[in-house]
C-alpha cells in the first residue's frame, strides 16, 4: 500500500504528527522500533509528563536557549495553549502547578500517551513495529522507507526517532544517521538537561536526599559569576547532583569552570540566621552543635554543612564562638561543590544537537535538500530548559510539518 505520510519514530513528535495529519485526511503509517509507542514520553516528568508550559510565546521562546528564533513559525501555529487545548479535546484533564507546568490532573504520563494511541486508532493510522533503515528518494525527492529487507512507499516522511539521550527508550541517534546519509548536517549531539558531577564526597553520603525550597546557583568561576540562579528542588546522588534545578542548570554549563553554591536556608538573610542559630542556642545550650543543627538540616546534611564551616560535630553549644558561629552561616548560606563534568548523554533528558537548522524550512519542517522530508521533535538542533518547553517544541513542530505534508497531499490529489 503507498501511503501519503510515513513518520520514522512514535514518540511525542511523531504520534502527535500523525494525529495532526490524520485529521486531515492524510493516510499515514508509523513506524517506531519499539514494541511500544511512546515509550520515553510515559517517563518524563518523572512519570507525570510536563507536557508544556501554560505561558505565551515570548515566555516559551525565553526558555529555548538553541532555536529559539527558528521555531517562531511553528510556535505561531500551534502554542502552549493550543497544546493544552488539543490534550483535553483528547479527554486528558490537565492542571497548571509552580512555574506554569503543565501536568494531567491524573498525574499519570501514561495517560497522554493512550489519549494519542486511542486518537490515532480512531483516526486509522497504520503502526508498523520495524527498524528505519534510511528513506527511499529518487531525482531528489522522497519515495518511501526502506526497513530491511522490506519498503514502505510514502509521498512524504517525517523523521521524529528523537535525539541521544535515554537510548533505551528508543532514542538512540539512529535517526541522525538516516538524515546524514541524505546529504544532512548534524550538529554534534550533547547532552543537555542531565544530572552534573562534582568533587566533593560528601554528596555520595548524602545520595538520595532530596531538598527542596532551596536556592541553587551555577557559578562561573573564571569570571566570579552566577550564570544561572533558581529556588526549587534538588538530589543528592553517588556522583553528584541531579534534580530539577541541577537539570536547568547543565544547560549553562559550556567550556569553563564552575561551582555550584547552595543556599540551603533562601528564606532567611544572613542577619536573621545568625538570630535564628542564637535563639536555638539559648535555649539548647548544653547540647552538641550537632544535635542543634538538626532542627534546621536534614540530619544527613548536618555534618557536611559543619564540616564546611570547620567545627566539629561534637562541639558543644556553649563553647561555639562568634567566629565559628559566623561560619556556620556562611556554610548554610554558601555551601559550595566543585563541577567536575556533566553525566553521559545517555542520562540527559533531552539532546542539544541535531540535524541542522540551515537546512529545515522554519514554516514547514521540511528538508531544504529532498523534497518531502521533514523533521520534528528532538532530532532538529533546538533544546530548551525544563518546565515543558521541550515538548512543546516536539509538538509545535509536529503541528508544522503535518500542515505542511497535508497541503502537499492537497495539491496532488487536485
Amino acid at each position: 500500500m503507498n501511503y501519503d505520510l510515513a513518520i520514522i519514530g512514535g514518540g511525542a513528535a511523531g504520534m502527535a504528527a500523525a494525529v495532526f495529519a490524520s485529521e486531515n485526511g492524510v493516510r499515514t503509517v508509523v513506524i517506531e522500533h519499539n514494541r511500544q509507542l511512546g515509550k520515553k514520553l510515559a517517563i518524563t516528568g518523572k512519570g507525570r509528563c510536563n507536557v508544556t508550559n501554560n505561558s505565551d510565546n515570548d515566555n516559551i521562546m525565553k526558555n529555548i536557549p538553541t532555536g529559539s528564533r527558528f521555531l517562531y513559525s511553528a510556535l505561531a501555529g500551534f502554542s502552549a495553549y493550543d497544546t493544552m487545548n488539543f490534550f483535553e479535546g483528547l479527554g486528558v484533564p490537565l492542571k497548571t502547578e509552580r512555574g506554569n507546568r503543565v501536568f494531567p490532573v491524573s498525574d499519570s504520563a501514561k495517560d497522554i500517551v493512550e489519549a494519542l494511541k486511542k486518537r490515532m486508532g480512531t483516526l486509522g493510522v497504520k503502526v508498523i513495529t520495524a527498524h528505519a533503515k534510511g528513506v527511499i528518494t529518487e531525482d531528489g525527492r522522497v519515495k518511501g522507507v526502506r526497513l530491511g529487507e522490506s519498503e514502505v512507499y510514502a509521498n512524504s516522511v517525517i523523521i521524529a526517532t528523537g535525539g541521544a539521550s535515554y537510548s533505551g527508550t528508543g532514542s538512540d541517534g539512529s535517526g541522525y544517521e538516516i538524515a546524514r546519509a541524505l546529504g544532512h548536517t548534524i550538529v554534534e549531539p550533547k547532552p543537555m538537561l542531565v544530572p552534573i558531577c562534582v568533587k566533593e564526597s560528601c554528596c555520595c553520603d548524602m545520595s538520595g536526599l532530596s531538598l527542596k525550597n532551596i536556592t541553587l546557583s551555577l557559578i562561573d568561576t573564571a569570571k566570579n559569576k552566577p550564570v544561572y540562579r533558581e529556588q526549587g528542588e534538588m538530589l543528592f546522588t553517588h556522583f553528584g547532583v541531579s534534580g530539577p534545578l541541577v537539570l536547568s542548570a547543565s544547560a549553562y554549563v559550556k567550556k569553563s569552570t564552575y561551582r555550584l553554591e547552595i543556599d540551603l536556608k533562601p528564606a532567611l538573610d544572613d542577619k536573621k540566621l545568625d538570630a535564628r542559630l542564637l535563639r536555638d542556642f539559648s535555649e539548647q545550650h548544653t547540647k552538641q552543635i550537632s544535635t542543634v543543627m538538626r532542627g534546621l538540616l536534614p540530619q544527613a546534611v548536618v555534618e557536611p554543612v559543619l564540616d564546611k564551616a570547620g567545627v566539629a560535630i561534637d562541639t558543644k553549644i556553649s563553647e561555639i564562638t562568634k567566629m565559628q558561629r559566623a561560619a556556620i552561616v556562611n556554610a548554610l548560606k554558601h555551601f559550595d561543590l566543585t563541577v567536575t563534568g556533566l553525566r553521559p548523554i545517555e542520562e540527559a533528558i533531552i539532546t542539544d544537537g541535531g540535524v541542522s537548522l540551515k537546512e529545515i524550512d522554519p514554516k514547514t519542517m521540511g528538508s531544504k535538500l529532498i523534497d518531502g522530508l521533514y523533521f520534528a521533535g528532538e532530532i532538529i538542533d533546538c533544546a530548551a530548559y525544563t518546565g515543558g518547553y521541550n515538548l512543546q517544541i516536539a509538538f509545535s513542530t509536529a503541528h508544522s510539518a503535518a500542515a505542511a505534508v497535508s497541503r502537499l497531499r492537497f495539491r496532488l490529489r487536485l
